[in-house]
């Protein structure tokens, strides 16, 4: 018996000395990043963006493979059900790894033990705006509008809060619109360059040239995240009403059990690559976000938080799992 404890600790120990040099070498090969939405998108070139960076600290290139659908289910369940040996990490937001679990009846990957934090990347702060041609200029004058022409008018929200969002102000304001499946920002955008859906909330880097050039009018920021984009766009609080319930955010994990000294060593990589003011400006600001690069124990803690949120407005909204 004593025999066989002391061959298992010294398996432990000889296990633990392997991994501490395995993660001393690393990386020494390409290391794959998966990306849960589309090429092109904005979270797909910040992730290209950041990888080159990257590969300049780490000696190693940082291959983007696009894996979206299923309400970024799809990409990140391939981020969950690869090896945990750091050399896979990936790029995904709020939706699958705080709402979907209280949306679907079977997720097909466990959101809360199956990924481990990297880092925060940044906020999206999103806008609430119109197809210029309406003739509105504020949340209040397209409630009215929306009361003057019952159930024409129609909307794109790209989360689950804010969707509910637009629903609790249906609901609080009595104005009067239609909810449109969401798709992608692309298709969201084009629906509300040709009218067929004039109303959105989307983030400010996906419309702000379309704000430039007059085709849509932004009525308000849906949070308290304003965007230096659109300095003179109030949010909703400041106009009045409540908040969105939560934050969209983008963020990098990688497979739980990715060894400790890789995670740490990533994150520190990444929030140097981000402080850094031209990095920033380029990447980050000038696209309508806002730098969020934390520790992978703050980046847990906020998780942690709006889980709590999340499931509290699933429920408030009596949402079916699908």
């Amino acid at each position: 018996m004593l025999k066989r404890i002391i061959a298992a600790a010294l398996l432990a120990a000889t296990a633990s000395v392997v991994t501490s040099a395995s993660a001393q070498q690393y990386p020494t090969r390409p290391i794959r990043a998966i990306a849960t939405t589309s090429a092109g998108g904005i979270s797909d070139l910040f992730m290209r963006a950041l990888g080159e960076e990257l590969q300049k600290r780490l000696g190693q290139p940082i291959i983007v493979e696009n894996r979206p659908g299923g309400a970024n289910n799809v990409g990140t369940r391939a981020c969950v059900e690869a090896a945990p040996d750091g050399y896979t990490i990936c790029i995904t937001q709020t939706e699958p790894v705080v709402y979907n679990q209280f949306l679907y009846k079977n997720l097909g990957f466990d959101a809360e033990k199956g990924l481990a934090p990297i880092s925060n990347l940044f906020f999206i702060s999103q806008v609430l705006f119109v197809n210029a041609k309406l003739g509105v200029k504020t949340v209040d004058e397209l409630v009215a509008l929306s009361k003057a022409k019952p159930g024409t008018l129609s909307y794109l929200a790209p989360s689950p809060a804010l969707f509910l969002y637009m629903e609790w102000l249906k609901e609080t304001k009595g104005a009067d619109w239609v909810r449109i499946p969401f798709k992608g920002g692309g298709e969201a955008v084009n629906a509300v360059l040709n009218e067929s859906t004039p109303i959105a909330i989307l983030g400010v880097g996906n419309i702000i040239g379309n704000i430039q050039g007059g085709l849509f009018t932004p009525l308000a920021v849906a949070n308290e995240l304003k965007s230096p984009l659109l300095p003179d766009v109030p949010t909703v609080v400041e106009l009045g009403y409540k908040g969105a319930p939560s934050r969209d955010w983008f963020g990098l994990f990688a497979p739980a059990g990715t060894p400790k000294e890789i995670i740490d060593r990533l994150s520190a990589e990444v929030q140097k690559i981000i402080a850094d003011p031209a990095f920033r400006d380029k990447h980050i600001v000038s696209r309508g976000l806002i730098p969020a690069a934390s520790s992978p124990e703050q980046f847990a803690d906020l998780i942690k938080r709006d889980r709590a949120t999340a499931a509290q407005v699933v429920k408030d909204a009596n949402l079916e799992m699908r």
